[in-house]
């Protein structure tokens, strides 16, 4: 605590060097978080490179109600984008969480460092090499998915032909990549936790399971809290990268699965910079309510804990 009568200046002073190290963050996060909030405006003009941010023609909420006009894929866009990445966190939630026990659970070591690796390789793939792994399984000659589907007397599907599959099939390939390397965050969580509560469980005969459901799993909960509420604050935004990289151009999939992301990228050049501005910025009100609510509704479910 500062003396009485020392204020912030005495505070600078006296751990000067502590603020001298934040001095290089603090200029990269004015350089590209704050100073770009001044391009925010082009969301409201009809932006031309002539007349620049604020010399283009003040267009209010046009761009917004374009976006969801009937003339374009908004709604499409938007339904897709939170389809895939709600169900892409409950999962992405579920199978970490049950992954992390499990390991945690095995008593030999170099097993469990194994399969520790086996579960984190995956993260390390990038989305062009998952894409052709996905074409190995699903295409419609060689792929192994209808292999077995002919082993077993059923008719082979053009999976590329079938727009239906994907949505799931893009939710899927996610949780397989990012489970592993979530699964080791809840892992460094178990480490922490007191193991004589689990001595005392096994005295009063609690089964394995039980231990985990009364024990493993509620001191896991502010773990999961927080990461399911960084989550959420990007419920909004698509993974670009995900979907080019697993569906490409490909003109009959893509309606499917594009989502906000693509959408801009594919409509950048034909709409300009000022829709694309608008959807991002919608993209990010959007994610801060949500994130905002869902914080709120964490600290009633955690005692009161939550990002903020």
């Amino acid at each position: 605590m500062n003396p009485v009568g020392k204020g912030f200046l005495y505070e600078i002073k006296k751990n000067r060097i502590l603020y001298l190290m934040c001095v290089p963050a603090l200029i990269i996060l004015i350089m590209f978080s704050y100073i770009p909030f001044a391009g925010v405006w082009m969301a409201f003009t009809d932006f031309n490179v002539v007349d620049g941010i604020f010399g283009s023609k003040f267009v209010g909420l046009d761009n917004f109600k374009y976006f969801f006009s009937a003339n374009s894929m908004g709604w499409k866009v938007t339904y897709n984008t939170l389809y895939i990445n709600f169900f892409s966190l409950i999962l992405g939630i579920i199978i970490p969480v049950s992954i992390a026990i499990f390991i945690n659970e095995i008593r030999h070591k170099a097993y469990k460092k194994i399969a520790q690796s086996m579960m984190f390789f995956p993260y390390f793939i990038s989305w062009v090499v998952v894409g052709a792994i996905l074409y190995g399984i699903f295409s419609t000659d060689v792929g192994v998915a209808n292999q077995i589907l002919k082993f077993f007397g059923a008719d082979p599907i053009s999976w590329y032909s079938e727009p239906k599959y994907w949505k799931w099939i893009i939710i899927l390939s996610s949780v397989w990549k990012w489970s592993g390397y979530s699964s080791i965050i809840y892992m460094a969580a178990m480490a922490n936790f007191d193991a004589s509560l689990y001595e005392a469980a096994k005295v009063d005969g609690a089964s394995k399971l039980q231990q985990i459901l009364h024990l493993t799993v509620p001191m896991l909960k502010p773990t999961i809290i927080v990461l399911s509420l960084l989550s959420i604050g990007r419920i909004f935004y698509g993974d670009f990268g995900m979907i080019y990289g697993i569906v490409g151009n490909n003109p009959v999939l893509v309606d499917e699965v594009t989502v906000i992301d693509t959408y801009v990228y594919q409509s950048m050049r034909t709409l300009g910079f000022s829709y694309s501005t608008a959807i991002g910025l919608f993209q990010s009100l959007m994610g801060l309510i949500l994130i905002t609510a869902a914080n709120q509704s964490a600290k009633k479910i955690n005692d009161g804990e939550g990002l903020f």
